[in-house]
């Protein structure tokens, strides 16, 4: 039997719920300026190309991925406020130099890179919050806890591009406060207003946050972290054997997971603009309006899967999910024969429809009289001919694009949390602060090489090898899982303590 008293059970759960809070400020630092980073690194340094803009995304989850092994070793022996505390702090600061990226003269895209990195490493508190919810939760309580922070997560993603939208308002020019040299506009209230929600986490760990812990059974039990009160009950049960051909699988899956995710992401501003000859305002506006919808059905998800598991169980939902995040990339592939409308910089509007490239490709080259004067300052639209694949690729209709985010939305969230509960029982009793570092580095090594490789498979070959190759890379991995199907179980189920 199960004996906890109730003071206990709430002082856990409101530290849990500061768990929560934490994931959600760590999933806002990254979604309050992704629809923004392109135009505002084309404002500041004009010398950036779209593949600098994979690195800038990239850089975020090179931080975090250096990041999360340290904080999850820390986490393991010393109190967990510590790394907390320390990891939000660095997102403040960082969060704070993003602002202030437009001040310098020159090389302001790598002053944006360091700031984006920055907060990145701040973010590998993501393997202390998983750690933390693994050890303070009953096997039983684990899989809702679980989803519970990947929709706190989620929600992150609704409303960073919910204020990113919302900050659009200000302008690009917005207000200029002359003594702190800092231009309050839509591409840096954002970031401040992810400042100010910092300082505020680090409030609540201090006044809030208390360490707990309890095997899988719900027993409470002494935590390495703090002195407090816990039996040793469960001691002897840690020297069995992690099953480490799951523990790597799931980290495999988890990458991929993480991969397409990034890839989705990155692309969304690009691709739009391309194949919509959206502006740079309108891409950040329309594409906030898409993945505040997506978040929102993410956190629909979430919640339905916490029933749904009960009944079908993690492996066969984590199935599922990536079978339909297939279907939406596969309904991503350029299928028409209409073609974007081209951008030519010297022309007015810059924005020519076009069915077919030989039409247009004599008439390009005859219209220098419609050049316009040196100082015309109409922002370019359309997809730009020095992606070659434009004059060929045929577009990718609206519709598609939107169905296509519905599915991964649909299919991304349930992938995620499952991945995480999986693996959080798979580890079992012992602190998981390394392991669960180490998942969240392969999730950060995903979104390393997720906007790397589409920036440059999409600059340089265009949607349909991108896409294509995605859809290769989640067939394997529904292979990988049907191999490691039967391994996938809880640790307290392996050596019979429980049944599953």
């Amino acid at each position: 039997d199960v004996v906890e008293s109730q003071e206990h059970y709430k002082s856990r759960w409101r530290s849990i719920w500061i768990m929560y809070l934490t994931m959600f400020l760590s999933s806002v630092g990254f979604s309050i300026v992704i629809m923004s980073v392109w135009p505002y690194l084309q404002k500041i340094d004009p010398t950036a190309d779209a593949s600098f803009l994979g690195w800038i995304i990239a850089s975020y989850s090179i931080g975090q991925m250096v990041a999360s092994p340290l904080f999850g070793l820390w986490s393991n022996y010393r109190p967990r406020r510590e790394p907390l505390v320390i990891s939000t702090a660095i997102s403040v600061a960082a969060n704070c130099l993003y602002a202030y990226v437009h001040v310098p003269h020159s090389h302001n895209k790598y002053y944006m890179l360091t700031a984006r990195a920055l907060v990145g490493f701040g973010a590998g508190n993501v393997a202390v919050v998983r750690s933390y919810i693994a050890g303070a939760t009953s096997l039983t309580e684990r899989t809702s806890a679980m989803a519970n922070t990947s929709a706190c997560q989620a929600v992150g993603f609704i409303l960073g591009p919910v204020f990113q939208t919302c900050f659009t308002l200000i302008g690009e020019e917005g207000v200029t406060w002359k003594f702190l040299c800092l231009q309050l506009n839509m591409y840096t209230a954002p970031v401040l207003f992810g400042a100010l929600l910092g300082v505020i986490n680090i409030i609540l760990i201090f006044a809030i946050f208390r360490e707990h812990r309890v095997d899988d059974m719900g027993r409470q039990y002494k935590s390495i972290n703090s002195d407090g009160e816990g039996s040793d009950v469960l001691d002897q049960n840690t020297e069995e054997s992690i099953d480490h051909v799951a523990v790597v699988a799931l980290n495999v899956l988890f990458f991929v997971i993480l991969f397409v995710f990034a890839v989705f992401e990155t692309i969304a501003t690009p691709l739009t603009m391309d194949m919509y000859s959206w502006t740079r305002k309108e891409a950040v506006f329309y594409n906030g309006i898409i993945l505040s919808v997506i978040g929102i059905e993410s956190v629909i998800v979430f919640m339905v899967v916490k029933t749904l598991s009960k009944k079908t169980g993690e492996r066969a939902i984590l199935y599922a999910g990536l079978l339909i995040v297939l279907v939406g990339f596969f309904i991503l592939l350029p299928w028409g024969k209409k073609l974007p409308n081209i951008q030519w910089q010297e022309i007015k509007n810059n924005s020519i429809p076009r069915t077919a490239p030989s039409e247009m490709l004599a008439p390009f080259w005859s219209l220098p009289e419609l050049q316009l004067p040196s100082n015309h300052t109409a922002e370019p639209v359309g997809c730009p001919v020095t992606q070659s694949w434009c004059l060929n690729t045929p577009k990718i209709y609206l519709a598609q694009y939107i169905s296509s985010d519905v599915l991964i939305g649909l299919g991304y969230p349930v992938c995620n949390v499952m991945s995480y509960t999986l693996y959080s029982k798979v580890l079992g009793p012992k602190p998981q602060g390394v392991y669960m570092g180490w998942l969240t580095a392969s999730g950060s090594g995903a979104r390393i090489l997720g906007p790397v490789f589409v920036s440059q498979i999409y600059t340089h070959l265009g949607p349909r090898w991108a896409f294509s190759l995605i859809c290769g890379v989640v067939v394997v991995s529904l292979l990988l899982l049907e191999i490691v199907y039967k391994r996938l179980i809880a640790f307290s189920v392996r050596y019979g303590r429980m049944q599953e």
